[in-house]
């Protein structure tokens, strides 16, 4: 698998250190399975943080902000159960899985899912996500090796979590920060939980049609006042 990743060309604009690796692995994925893409995302324990650590194109990262913003979809439902969850016909049963998340990634062009747990113990740190521009499930062949990258991804997370590579996953992180903020803001003026803060942000985002983080960001900057009765 080393191999397999040290063969695949770098980009332009590679990260260094773990990122940057796993970059590799995911367009390595894409390459070997046959797949359309595939991302590495990072995930807490409330959904409220994380981010995509690496991804083999843009429409990776853009599905992760739909699963951050939806607070739903293949990659947190992977994460939840801590086993992997493959829909490879997004149009049929996974529409009625994840009812928000869902019909966005239709419009975006994906038809399958396929997320993986990297988890080791207790610990778990996030999922690898694939997709797929057909509703074809996995081979066999193909499901075992996307074990095998998960694997690997997993094995880079744990070593980047050391050292100077570890900047690299805090840089992942940072931009999540906003929304952090932003939850407080509406908190306090609201007079609501955390929990109840972050679900207002999230409907308002949804009725809106726009992406959490981006609402965050108008709340922060002062653009975006939730009151008591919005979403």
């Amino acid at each position: 698998m080393d191999a397999l990743i040290n063969a695949e060309p770098a980009a332009s604009d590679e990260r260094p250190g773990t990122i940057g690796r796993l970059e590799r692995l995911c367009t390595a994925l894409v390459r070997a399975l046959p797949a359309s893409g595939a991302g590495v995302s990072l995930i807490n324990e409330d959904h409220t943080g994380g981010g995509i650590a690496a991804a083999s194109a843009p429409l990776s990262r853009r599905l992760e902000e739909l699963e951050f913003t939806h607070g739903e979809g293949p990659s947190v439902t992977s994460f939840d159960v801590r086993r992997p969850v493959l829909e490879p016909d997004l149009a049929g049963r996974g529409m009625r899985r994840w009812p928000g998340y869902a019909p966005d990634a239709y419009g975006l062009g994906v038809r399958a899912v396929f997320a993986f747990p990297l988890q080791v113990g207790a610990a778990r740190l996030g999922a690898l996500e694939i997709y797929r521009d057909e509703p074809v499930p996995l081979s066999a062949p193909a499901l075992r090796q996307a074990f095998t990258f998960a694997e690997v991804a997993l094995a880079l997370l744990l070593d980047g979590q050391n050292g100077a590579t570890a900047a690299g996953l805090d840089d992942v992180l940072a931009y999540r920060a906003e929304v952090y903020q932003a939850q407080g803001m509406v908190m306090i003026d609201l007079g609501v939980s955390l929990t109840e803060a972050m679900a207002r942000l999230r409907g308002h985002a949804y009725a809106e049609n726009r992406y959490l983080s981006d609402v965050a960001r108008d709340v922060v900057a002062g653009k975006l006042a939730l009151d008591v009765d919005s979403v």
